[in-house]
């Protein structure tokens, strides 16, 4: 794949961040704003579906109130966004209308993703939208959503929702150029990257920078949610919102940003669910023996290989697989409780019925049901 292939996109999810739409004020950049909407208005004139992921709401909040406080607490931030919201899709609506172009408004939370039959019902509502050639409009539901609803960032929703509509290429703004293999704000002479093929342990360590103040999301937001996206086969190209024509040119191959090349493997829609779509309940961390079998052979996961097990969960929830260093390396709906499990950990398969009375499985997670993250 090379830059060349986003000619043809046909399906587009772009990402912008607060810190580009507002000023240090906190209130909304309109000429930005203006000028993101003519750059889609044009894309979609080309007849290129388009979905755009918007934060901002907290940050129109604090700029319609005047609010001169940090924003600390939750219910704060939920009430800055509950008046933010509004001026801000009244704005867009306002900008796209100009261009003779429709918008919606899509608030998300977690649990959204999280049971399997909401999952579809969102994707065909999108799907249904970008039919009737809307432009949807998306952004976490900040009013509502409490931590464990709560996505974290819009560069995770940004990557999620072109996993669930099977974008051809994901965008993300911001006001950095891209990925550098440093901070350019302590090493002036670090080299941005326009090209990433595997997203290493060293990148995600040098990359644990906080957004601006009225953000939630940094530069490893952005690389979770790049890594999220090449998991199905979806590119990924993180640019700086202020430069002119910034999308036209990405989607006429220019060399711009940083692009993420994915694998050119994709995993099935239903993997794709366990691994990112759904809220893990526990974990159970195995030897380094499982872990090979689960990641290089494809293998189920039996009880012999797990040495602990956290949190309390039920048969048929969604777990993490963690390895012995503690990195989780995959999800999976598990065949037993976590009582049982804390009771046949270490065990042969054949030992399982004398120990629970029964043996429905022999498998902890069947492979067909593991998604390896």
């Amino acid at each position: 794949m090379n830059r060349s292939d986003f000619k043809a996109t046909r399906r587009l999810v772009i990402k912008i961040g607060t810190s580009s739409i507002t000023h240090e004020s906190g209130k909304l950049n309109l000429m930005v704003m203006e000028t993101l909407a003519r750059e889609i208005a044009d894309l979609h004139n080309r007849g290129i579906e388009v979905l755009l992921i918007s934060s901002g709401a907290v940050g129109a909040g604090v700029g319609t109130l005047d609010y001169r406080e940090p924003v600390q607490t939750l219910p704060v931030k939920q009430a800055l966004a509950a008046v933010g919201q509004g001026t801000l899709m009244h704005m867009y609506e306002k900008f796209f209308s100009e261009y003779g172009k429709k918008v919606a408004q899509i608030l998300l939370t977690r649990d959204v993703f999280d049971d399997r039959l909401r999952y579809l019902n969102g994707r065909n509502t999108l799907l249904s939208l970008l039919n009737l050639g809307v432009i949807p409009i998306i952004n976490e539901n900040d009013t509502v959503a409490v931590e464990e609803l709560r996505f974290g960032d819009n560069d995770t929703l940004s990557s999620m929702v072109a996993c669930i509509v099977n974008a051809e290429l994901l965008i993300i703004l911001s006001d950095i150029e891209g990925l550098y293999e440093a901070d350019p704000r302590n090493n002036p002479e670090a080299r941005l990257l326009f090209e990433v093929r595997e997203i290493t342990e060293d990148m995600e360590t040098n990359s644990k920078s906080k957004g601006s103040s009225l953000s939630t999301g940094g530069m490893y937001t952005k690389l979770m949610a790049a890594r999220m996206a090449m998991s199905s086969d979806i590119p990924t190209v993180i640019a700086n919102s202020r430069e002119k024509d910034i999308i036209r040119k990405i989607v006429n191959g220019e060399k711009k940003g940083t692009m993420f090349i994915p694998p050119g493997d994709r995993i099935q829609a239903r993997k794709h669910w366990i691994a990112f779509g759904s809220l893990s309940h526990g974990r159970i961390r195995v030897d380094n023996g499982a872990q090979e079998a689960l990641v290089h052979y494809g293998k189920s996961l039996l009880p012999s290989g797990i040495i602990d097990v956290e949190g309390e969960f039920e048969r048929g929830t969604i777990i993490s697989v963690i390895s012995d260093r503690h990195k989780e390396i995959a999800r999976g709906i598990i065949n037993f409780s976590s009582e049982e499990i804390r009771l046949i950990m270490g065990r042969q398969t054949d030992e399982i019925e004398g120990i629970l009375g029964s043996k429905d499985y022999d498998e902890v997670i069947h492979r067909d049901n593991l998604a390896i993250t």
